[in-house]
């Protein structure tokens, strides 16, 4: 259920398509930055025309919403650009409008697009996961957020934690003048937005205003730069942990295998119990014990080889 590398990616190279998938509402057009051909989970620009209406609802899925321009109104709430929504399956939203029309960045995160018309939640929803942010207003920048850090000068803002995966969405930015001299690879998946600026990275060039990847682990990426700054979100469906060095051309092999490496040096007893355990499924979790994520099917666990192939 991996998606494929895609770096880089412009969306604003491409036109966009009316929403026509059954029991979608009218005045919606997209266009598909990424997806899952397994399960339908896709990343979307997204128009809703101006007047748009949509009744109260749910999505079958869980999905994340980010209004880059324009505004939605929610219920009786206002929603301008900046504002973050994460929303777990099954909830239900009240009637949202949009009287001059919006730009947005939806995450369907597990599946495809959906809408069930509905003024209560589903049964098996979670409504205490639901959250939304004014993301420009109401949450301060931070820097070195994550250790091993970046480089002085790229700030992060956290929009959604996941205490179990530690999978996360964020708003980055870059300053002008930003320079960065290593590479990274992460043990994670991660795909990005830009909402406004350019960045340059060795491998892959420019990536404008509308400029997107969706990046399997083990990828090197970097150096960076950027020389007017840019403004960005991102997300990672695993712990975004850092592994910096200095060999561009180390394969998506040979940097899992370090990263392998790293894990018995730094917690031998655990790679231990890893090694002389017999089952090839997730062991219990006394704290989660309904659990049964098999991260052999996840992308994380996806290492794309030089020839396109899967590895392992």
């Amino acid at each position: 259920m991996a998606r494929p590398h895609i770096e880089p990616f412009v969306d604003r190279d491409v036109d966009f398509k009316n929403m026509d998938l059954s029991g979608m509402p009218n005045g919606i057009k997209y266009k598909i930055l990424s997806m899952d051909t397994d399960n339908g989970a896709c990343t979307l620009t997204v128009q809703y025309d101006a007047g748009f209406k949509q009744p109260p609802g749910f999505c079958y899925n869980e999905m994340e919403i980010f209004i880059q321009e324009g505004s939605l109104k929610v219920g009786d709430k206002l929603c301008l650009k900046g504002h973050y929504f994460f929303v777990p399956a099954g909830k239900s939203l009240p009637e949202i409008t949009s009287e001059t029309g919006a730009l947005l960045l939806i995450f369907y995160n597990f599946g495809p697009p959906s809408f069930q018309e509905s003024d209560e939640n589903h049964d098996n929803c979670d409504p205490s996961k639901y959250a939304n942010v004014n993301s420009y207003e109401g949450l301060d920048w931070t820097g070195n957020a994550l250790y091993p850090a970046t480089a002085p000068g790229c700030l992060l803002k956290m929009l959604h934690y996941d205490e179990k995966t530690h999978g996360m969405t964020f708003l980055y930015c870059m300053v002008p003048g930003f320079w960065q001299d290593n590479i990274s690879y992460h043990d994670c998946a991660e795909e990005a937005y830009h909402i406004w600026g350019t960045s340059w990275m060795m491998q892959f060039g420019d990536l404008p205003t509308g400029g997107y990847f969706w990046r399997p682990a083990y990828i090197n990426h970097g150096c960076f730069k950027s020389d007017h700054g840019i403004l960005a979100i991102g997300r990672t469906d695993g712990d975004l942990h850092n592994h910096f060095h200095h060999d561009p051309f180390s394969t998506p092999k040979e940097n899992a295998e370090r990263a392998a490496a790293r894990l018995a040096r730094q917690r031998p007893a655990m790679y231990k119990w890893i090694l002389t355990q017999d089952h090839n499924h997730v062991p219990h979790d006394f704290e989660n014990p309904d659990d049964h994520v098999d991260p052999t099917q996840s992308d994380t666990a996806q290492i794309i080889n030089p020839d396109g192939s899967h590895w392992p």
